[in-house]
């Protein structure tokens, strides 16, 4: 049967700040401005599409035509949601891209083509502009020069307008310019906002460095003032205590003591600075390494979320404390697989999950000095704003699930966050 440890409340005082500007945001911007101008272009284009409705296959504007159109909207939507959005562009950049080689081939008769402007040239920049968000800066180049002058081409031939080939060459040439301007600033953007993220990030990690350093200070000094005043002075008692009365005093100074010292173990200095996410996942991983059991690494991207230096510490410390006791008590390495599962929640925080396949226990079975589980753990996470749930089975193994802040949603898979898998020794 199943045993779950009791998950303890309180009510978390921490509040992440606001989040400067980083290369994420920029990507929302650029990526919604692309997407409405490229919408805007598409709605100018329909008078000149159905004046040309006659001058190709009705086939070739039930498939191709209509992807044209279909994609514009879809990353349009997309973008908006904030999902897939690479994806979608991409998607017209293609679609764009078979429209523009397809479309002499679909034509009913070369002579009735027109010679002027073609709706597909209003939707040229657009093409390039949604490559510029779904491709590399590389790929993106590619794209530019290449689509225009396709179109260029396919422009001049007799059942593309046979326009010109001075004029074709003109409206390619006006398109790369404009596409390449969007890709410039786009590729500038990125980098700007790239140099932010490695800025914000390396200030953190010096502060969060500075942070734990002046919270290790304090806590010293606490747990200096405890042993001089209440351990050291229990001992005393303790030696001298040769009746029942002083012993029972020294018995009882030993409570008090260790009350002391679980107190400061729960409780640590909150001075309101930030820790990365993700630099508590990097340390949590590289002491996963360092032990003696072999641990199977799962993460998923954490982006550049903070959490409060005291939270990160406490989760840190719990994280570490679940997978000692899987080494200690889950059964010898060979007959136990661990794992070891790190991933954010959606904006909001971390969840670890620390597991195996060991011996399991129940919960209610464990002597109450046995601090492991429900200080060290539960009531660790619980005082610093989070919960930790531990699901154990007899004989079959434990989970512990360790989640900050408290209330958040459990973390999905997405599609777009691939999932690493590394065996840790």
């Amino acid at each position: 049967m199943a045993t779950r440890a009791p998950a303890l409340r309180s009510n978390p005082s921490a509040k992440q700040s606001r989040a400067p500007i980083s290369r994420t945001q920029v990507e929302t911007v650029i990526s919604r401005s692309v997407a409405s101008f490229g919408v805007v272009f598409a709605l100018q284009s329909i008078p000149q599409f159905i004046a040309q409705l006659h001058e190709v296959h009705p086939l070739w504007l039930a498939i191709v035509a209509t992807a044209v159109f279909s994609s514009i909207l879809a990353a349009f939507v997309l973008s908006w949601a904030k999902v897939r959005v690479r994806g979608a562009h991409i998607m017209v950049a293609l679609i764009y891209l078979v429209a523009v080689i397809t479309w002499p081939l679909a034509a009913n008769d070369s002579g009735s083509v027109s010679s002027g402007g073609h709706w597909l040239y209003y939707l040229l920049t657009v093409a390039t502009a949604t490559a510029a968000i779904g491709f590399s800066t590389r790929v993106a180049t590619l794209y530019l020069a290449v689509v225009p002058a396709i179109y260029g081409v396919v422009h001049t031939f007799p059942a593309g307008g046979g326009e010109y080939w001075m004029q074709a060459l003109l409206e390619s040439v006006y398109s790369i310019i404009l596409g390449g301007a969007i890709v410039v600033i786009v590729a500038m953007l990125r980098s700007a906002a790239a140099s932010v993220d490695v800025a914000q990030s390396t200030a953190l990690d010096r502060y969060s460095l500075a942070v734990r350093q002046h919270a290790t200070e304090v806590e010293r000094v606490q747990v200096d003032s405890i042993v001089h005043d209440s351990v050291l002075t229990t001992l005393l008692s303790a030696a001298r205590a040769f009746t029942p009365e002083s012993k029972e005093l020294a018995a009882t100074m030993a409570g008090n003591a260790i009350g002391h010292l679980r107190e400061a173990a729960l409780v640590s200095p909150d001075d309101g600075s930030t820790v990365r996410i993700a630099v508590i996942a990097d340390r949590i991983a590289e002491v996963a390494a360092s032990l003696g059991a072999s641990f199977e690494l799962r993460t998923r991207p954490l982006g550049t979320l903070t959490m409060p230096a005291q939270a990160a510490e406490a989760v840190y410390a719990a994280a570490v404390q679940a997978m000692m006791n899987s080494i200690q008590h889950a059964g010898s390495e060979g007959s136990v697989s661990r794992w070891l599962s790190m991933r954010s929640h959606e904006s909001r925080g971390i969840e670890i999950e620390v597991g195996d396949t060991g011996k399991g226990f129940v919960f209610i079975d464990v002597p109450t000095e046995r601090l492991g589980v429900r200080v060290s753990i539960i009531e660790r996470v619980a005082n610093a704003g989070g919960v930790a749930d531990i699901d154990s089975v007899l004989g079959e193994g434990t989970v512990v699930t360790i989640s900050w802040p408290r209330g958040a949603p459990p973390a999905r898979a997405g599609a777009d966050e691939p999932v690493t898998f590394g065996g840790l020794r």
